[in-house]
């Protein structure tokens, strides 16, 4: 896996074209002309910050990628991984209920669970350590704390960290000692008792560098029953022995709390939005997770030839409540998952041409991983273990320089998926076919191919065809709570997806377009199989579906508007996304569209920017409408809301302000849907209502 920064041997060829180029250049003539007609010439290179060589880095992979600059999120609400992964191509995200619990959906991947599930379907990283796991990826950490940066690489895009899912890759990068530098203080406040505080401080002392943050933050929501709280530490030490030799360690620490004002009726979304369902509170909807622990270590060698070697190791402890305040089914969750990463690159040259081969190893794995299901006298009712279930790849890849200008990507990865489940003790008997013992372990290869070719220096056009495997979470093999006790008989979802596009910038424009097609067996649907009552939250599983196909355009474009002498100009930036999810021929829903997420979403904002740092813009979202059940029968409504913001950022980038303002018509709208089998047109508790109007301040001063 390829670090962030140029190869030195790409970086050494360049300086040497230079060099001839400059020789050819200084003849006895030509130095005599010059000593007549100049004095002293410096030529000098501008240094591209971390953000830009990550996007140069991912300019290289053929298809849908992009990063997201922290400091652009920065100039309004860093709530939540809503305002992180805003305005990305083919990023559906939709933060609920005023917590972390947000919806994420790439290329349709996960868009059938509810909010507050754990994330599937997308691989979440830290500086490219495995955040997620057999069970999925839990979402307390996904707050973008102490991030410089994110890379979103979707679907087969993110091959180079062994993630072979539907939607891809998030890699969050950690800031640094030499990119957040000093002390830096932050504070947001705003509508519904939000409040989020952060204070960290970095530095570099010789080979060593050091970054440590830590945060609060609270927000009574917008919605009843929606309280939430956390407070987190994340901090990383890095030491480079030589130039040669260089590590890093990562800490990531959180501890949160939150109520669920769960789904409610269409109806009372739209009508009564503020309102929590009807059995949010008497079923203790919530979840309580006292303290998650993220630890990452990683090493990079260098050799004489330039290849280099990775060595990655982490630990994750993710131990949790669900509905701790049940009078009736609290859930007690305790994950212990191991990750490892070793990774092997080089560069070469092949006939004269540049040769870029690569071998990975990644592997996370339950050290523990269980549930235990108790009644009110917190006597078990289904208890089950996940111990040694795990995700193991082995990719080798490689970028070969065909002729000028254009490159072949080639790839394939191996994943090894093991599934130990044990039913060990559940208060009501198993009276189906399906076993209460599980030990499942497959083998599978997804391969890769794709070119790429680059019009000019910052354009290319690129196109790919990928497999992808999406291995069932360790938890869908047993449902929800105590009722069902038993095993489903899953297997991974598999798809084929060709992908063409173009991406880079030309004149006033920059952006990018990606079209694919996934054709998909065994596609994991999850549905809900007993609605909630009074007395217990609803009771959901996984199920393999018949073929499905998903389809779709992601286009993102950023338009210099107006510009002037000053620096002053206009900006307009854009995110279209055509999501077209649907049944191949299903024996019960025919050719029926996929629920869980809109066919069409649109976000656009248009800011201006003053070149003394103050800066102004509205912005709006919009979405076609959502099908709530596979059988199409019920939909949550199309909404556009609007919003503006306004801000200051010093020109020495030592202190800002902002005002960033929601949903500025107050509407009522619902921002995602719980997905069910078969609605029958009745309105049902499926509506996550979005945040009424609402006004966020933030002030940030650097020392």
């Amino acid at each position: 896996m390829r670090a962030i920064h140029p190869h030195p041997l790409r970086v050494a060829i360049r300086h040497a074209a230079l060099a001839t180029a400059a020789a050819a250049w200084l003849t006895p003539a030509t130095l005599l002309a010059a000593d007549q007609t100049l004095g002293t010439v410096t030529v000098q290179a501008a240094k591209q910050t971390e953000v830009q060589n990550a996007a140069s880095a991912l300019a290289e992979v053929p298809g849908g990628t992009s990063v997201v600059d922290s400091e652009e999120v920065a100039k309004g609400r860093t709530a939540t991984l809503q305002d992180t992964l805003a305005y990305q191509p083919g990023v559906f995200v939709q933060s609920t209920g005023g917590n972390d619990a947000a919806k994420i959906s790439i290329r349709g991947s996960g868009a059938n669970t509810a909010p507050g599930y754990f994330r599937e379907g997308i691989k979440f990283l830290f500086d490219g350590l495995p955040l997620t796991g057999p069970g999925g990826t839990p979402y307390e950490l996904l707050n973008a704390s102490g991030v410089n940066y994110s890379e979103i690489l979707r679907g087969a895009n993110a091959f180079k960290y062994g993630a072979l899912t539907l939607g891809g890759a998030v890699n969050f990068v950690n800031h640094s000692g030499y990119s957040a530098p000093g002390l830096r203080v932050r504070a947001e406040a705003g509508s519904y008792r939000y409040q989020k505080q952060s204070i960290s401080y970095g530095g570099v002392e010789g080979g060593l560098d050091y970054y440590l943050q830590a945060d609060n933050y609270r927000n009574q929501g917008y919605r009843e029953h929606s309280l939430s709280q956390s407070s987190g530490i994340v901090a990383n030490a890095g030491y480079r022995f030589s130039p040669k030799l260089e590590t890093r360690l990562l800490l990531r620490y959180r501890d949160e709390v939150h109520n669920d004002p769960s789904a409610t009726t269409l109806d009372a979304a739209l009508k009564h939005p503020r309102r929590a369902s009807a059995t949010a509170v008497t079923s203790g909807a919530g979840a309580r997770r006292p303290g998650t622990i993220w630890l990452g270590s990683k090493t990079t060698y260098t050799f004489d030839d330039d290849a280099r070697l990775t060595v990655g190791l982490t630990y994750h402890d993710y131990r949790h409540t669900n509905n701790p305040r049940s009078p009736s089914n609290p859930s007690y969750w305790d994950w212990h998952d191991l990750g490892l990463l070793l990774s092997y690159d080089r560069i070469d040259q092949l006939f004269g041409r540049e040769s870029r081969s690569s071998i990975a190893f990644t592997s996370t794995q339950h050290l523990r991983g269980g549930v235990n299901s108790a009644n009110d006298d917190k006597q078990t009712l289904k208890q089950v273990d996940y111990k040694d279930s795990f995700d193991r790849v082995i990719s080798l890849g490689n970028d070969f320089n065909l002729v000028d200008r254009l490159w072949l990507t080639s790839g394939v990865s191996f994943i090894n998926v093991r599934r130990k489940v044990d039913i060990d003790r559940a208060v009501n008997p198993n009276t189906t076919d399906f076993p209460q013992h599980v030990d499942y372990d497959n083998w599978s290869a997804a391969p890769r191919l794709g070119l790429r070719y680059e019009l000019n220096p910052n354009l290319q056009l690129f196109t790919n065809f990928s497999r992808s495997i999406d291995p069932p979470a360790s938890w869908e093999y047993s449902g929800s709570g105590p009722t069902l006790a038993y095993a489903r008989p899953l297997v991974e979802q598999k798809g084929n997806t060709f992908e063409v596009g173009i991406k880079g910038s030309h004149g006033i424009f920059d952006g990018s377009l990606a079209l694919y097609r996934s054709w998909l067996r065994d596609e994991l649907l999850n549905v809900q199989l007993i609605p909630a009552t009074g007395n217990s939250v609803a009771v959901t599983g996984a199920f393999n579906a018949s073929p499905t196909i998903h389809q779709g355009v992601e286009a993102g474009l950023n338009t210099r508007l107006w510009e002037n002498d000053q620096g002053d100009q206009v900006r307009w930036r854009q995110v279209y996304t055509y999501n077209d999810f649907y049944y191949r021929h299903d024996e019960t829903f025919g050719n029926n569209q996929l629920p869980g997420v809109p066919k069409h979403i649109y976000q656009g904002e248009v800011q201006y920017q003053h070149h003394s740092g103050w800066y102004t813009g509205i912005n709006t979202q919009s979405a076609s409408r959502t099908s709530v059940d596979y059988a199409n029968s019920l939909y949550a409504p199309s909404y556009t809301i609007w919003g503006a913001n306004v801000g200051y950022e010093a020109p020495k980038g030592n202190w800002k302000v902002s005002l960033d303002l929601k949903n500025l018509a107050n509407k009522a709208y619902v921002t995602a849907v719980t997905p069910v089998y078969n609605a029958r047109g009745q309105d049902t508790a499926s509506f996550w209502p979005g945040d009424g109007i609402g006004a966020y301040v933030g002030i940030e001063a650097r020392y």
